[in-house]
């Protein structure tokens, strides 16, 4: 085990990163140590809360003990198999994960980006096989502003530059809509061979972008209206973050499992990751309906460390957790409270113009332009306050506590917040 509190200060570990480590992020510069809960602390031993839950993969707090027990104990018994055989998890998992979620089929990854590449090479082959579109010819829709992950593909149909510059030649196939706008989606699902929709329910990586409140429940109407596949990425949204199962749930009345109501706006291809396993292990998860996983056939795509016996262990103890700690219900009410209390702020200062989101997922959008560092200074004032934070889009600073926070600790934080606002 390193013992970087023994060994090395955080400036010396910040240095170690920028010699030795390639030039692909921009992090906030404090170095993390340990977590527990809703807490993170460095190397010096300062403590701090986490409003980030690495992009929402730690839903279920910092080292949850149930989920990291579980992965323990899988450790110490079979770690890896690969698809060759069969190990004694995979199925148990499986049978979980789609009775939780009410699918026929799940098709197991580790990362995110794999989960999306998965469910868009689905797609397509179900256009081929089922739908009769000619064979290269398939078209995905996708929207502006959208963040499915950094690989050639997925950076094929980004607009974020940053993202896509110089790594051409991009991956054709796309069709490139608005967010939020039901009438370009209809006239695009119109056009010839389109084969599905792909879509975050909420844009997370664009600032917290919550859509009209009808927009999902017309896109899956118009997606069967024309016979086109939709596709939700709720990699970041899912798995109780936005006070619901999942984002795409809209106002359904299920609490901890999917009871598919009649509201619920169930996609043909759910795309999960990140909380799936509790921010321990990658686990990353494509879901869907017998008629369209069955057009996959042995050999056609998969992933050596998909499905294996620890990350199967993980992902039904991370969901366990979220069923029997009623985390869905406790991020609906506390983001009620927490957008309330962003609200009140604004209304005593010029600093912030906005707060907008879903359950424990939400943005401040802060009163300067998107090229101003007036955001990251905030967040920097935020850590020397206690609480760790980050900018998107130059101007926005997404909130995503772990869902395992309570109504004091929420307090807490607006406090820090507040005070780091009036006086910055």
């Amino acid at each position: 085990m390193i013992s970087t509190m023994e060994n090395y200060t955080s400036e010396e570990l910040m240095q170690l990163e920028d010699q030795h480590g390639a030039h692909n992020y921009h992090p906030l510069p404090v170095v993390l140590t340990k977590g527990e809960g809703v807490y993170v602390w460095d190397v010096e031993g300062k403590r701090y809360y986490d409003f980030l839950s690495a992009y929402s993969a730690v839903n279920q707090g910092h080292c949850h003990p149930v989920i990291v027990d579980a992965m323990i104990n899988q450790a110490k018994t079979l770690t890896l198999t690969s698809r060759a055989f069969y190990n004694d998890v995979l199925g148990v998992y499986e049978k979980h994960i789609t009775e939780y979620f009410g699918f026929d089929k799940v098709l197991p990854m580790n990362t995110g980006a794999e989960a999306v590449e998965t469910a868009i090479k689905l797609c397509r082959k179900w256009a081929y096989e089922k739908r009769g579109i000619a064979e290269n010819a398939a078209k995905i829709i996708v929207c502006e502003g959208n963040f499915h992950g950094r690989t050639t593909t997925i950076v094929s149909f980004s607009s974020d530059n940053d993202a896509k510059n110089n790594f051409g030649p991009f991956t054709p196939g796309f069709i490139k809509i608005p967010y939020n706008d039901v009438k370009a989606l209809e006239e695009a699902l119109k056009e010839e061979n389109v084969a599905g929709f792909l879509v975050e329910p909420i844009q997370g990586e664009a600032g917290v972008y919550t859509p009209d409140e009808d927009f999902l429940t017309n896109a899956r109407a118009l997606c069967t209206k024309y016979n086109a596949l939709f596709i939700a990425d709720e990699v970041q949204t899912g798995i109780a973050r936005t006070g619901s199962l999942l984002a795409v749930c809209g106002n359904c009345t299920c609490e901890n499992k999917c009871e598919k109501q009649a509201t619920y706006n169930q996609p043909d291809i759910l795309i999960l990751g990140k909380a799936l396993s509790g921010g321990v292990y990658p686990v990353s998860a494509v879901l869907a309906n017998n008629e369209i996983m069955n057009v996959i056939k042995p050999g056609q795509h998969g992933s050596t460390f998909g499905g294996n016996p620890i990350a199967g262990a993980v992902a039904v103890a991370a969901l366990n957790v979220v069923y029997n700690e009623n985390l869905i219900q406790n991020a609906r009410r506390l983001g009620n409270i927490f957008r309330s209390e962003m609200q009140r702020i604004i209304e005593k200062s010029d600093l912030v113009v906005k707060v907008r989101g879903k359950g424990l997922l939400n943005a401040i959008i802060v009163n300067d332009s998107p090229d101003s560092e007036t955001a990251w200074n905030l967040c920097l004032k935020l850590r020397d306050n206690g609480l760790l934070a980050k900018p998107t889009h130059g101007n926005i600073i997404r909130f995503a506590p772990p869902l395992v926070m309570t109504e004091e600790q929420l307090m807490e934080c607006v406090a820090i917040i507040e005070k780091t606002i009036l006086e910055f």
